[in-house]
């Protein structure tokens, strides 16, 4: 993954020339990726509005498509002399086409986006695609539970059976081991009978 950090403290910083978060999509103009990165823009704007203060189009060359991110985050530990956190300027590469290979899904990029800037937000149906981790705590099934799973597999597999054998009795089941491509053998017609239709059978040719 591309994301990398750098971290610029904010007195370096005391007044950004443009409005934060700004987010930049860096693209290749000799490969025609203009339309694709002003598609980023509008997909990030739509969803972000005015959390965001600035999304960027950079052209670039070489075959490059660069999404960062510049924000401003509250230092983690406040200077002695001070009550409250020092922020922070912050670049962080959210997608790089040759590192990662290919360009973003939108979903994913919206959600590194959401993931710098507002870690608490829930994306709706963005994050509902999403596929969280199995959890791994889950208790384990008992032995009564093993033992009930296996008799309802047991009557499942007795109650498949039966209708099986049913359909063979009536002639209903021209392949009973649900085989395509074995023998046709319907129940109640004669040995013959049995051989003419093996012959005329596109399956069992």
């Amino acid at each position: 993954m591309a994301e990398t950090f750098t971290t610029t403290s904010a007195g370096a910083v005391p007044d950004s020339p443009y409005p934060l978060p700004r987010v930049t999509i860096q693209f290749c103009t000799q490969c025609k990726w203009m339309l694709r990165a002003a598609y980023f823009a509008q997909e990030l704007l739509s969803t972000f509005s005015t959390s965001l203060g600035e999304v960027a189009l950079q052209p670039s060359t070489g075959g490059t498509f660069i999404v960062s991110i510049v924000f401003a985050q509250p230092s983690p530990s406040p200077s002695p002399s001070s009550t409250t956190p020092t922020p922070t300027i912050q670049k962080r590469v959210l997608w790089d086409r040759k590192t990662d290979g290919g360009f973003p899904e939108t979903k994913e990029l919206k959600r590194r986006v959401r993931d710098a800037i507002e870690p608490g937000r829930n994306l709706g149906h963005v994050d509902r695609d999403y596929a969280a981790p199995a959890p791994t705590n889950l208790p384990s099934p008992t032995r009564g539970e093993e033992e009930a799973a296996r008799m309802r597999a047991k009557e499942e597999r007795r109650a498949s059976l039966a209708k099986i054998e049913k359909d063979n009795a009536l002639g209903l089941n021209t392949h009973p081991d649900e085989n395509i491509g074995g023998a046709c053998r319907p129940g109640t017609e004669s040995v013959a009978t049995n051989v003419r239709i093996e012959a005329e059978c596109e399956d069992c040719k």
